[in-house]
């Protein structure tokens, strides 16, 4: 994909409100590419600023975190999301208790 998609992708990571997480699904979708969720896990892991684009807050549609997160692994995820008040059982988020769409 190109640089303005990966970008699309950050842009929408700034939106997801502390407390939340998305999937990679919901990004493609939002950022009118609805079959790309892999694209946007490819962008994820060229992510250029954990900080400023908090891939953290991504996990798949069955709300499990990624084993391959690209800012320290799985460990890393799980304290960034309980950090933001988010309960992380089983490496697993609740989507129906914190889903941003």
């Amino acid at each position: 994909m190109s640089q303005d998609f990966n970008q699309a992708v950050y842009d929408y990571l700034q939106k997801i409100p502390l407390g939340k997480v998305t999937t990679y699904g919901n990004i493609a979708k939002a950022i009118h590419h609805p079959k790309a969720s892999r694209a946007v896990g490819n962008a994820l892991h060229k992510n250029p600023n954990a900080q400023k684009y908090p891939c953290y807050k991504v996990v798949n549609a069955k709300g499990q975190l990624s084993t391959r997160y690209a800012f320290g692994g799985l460990t890393a995820q799980r304290l960034l999301l309980e950090q933001d008040g988010i309960e992380v059982l089983a490496s697993k988020v609740d989507l129906k208790k914190y889903l941003f769409e």
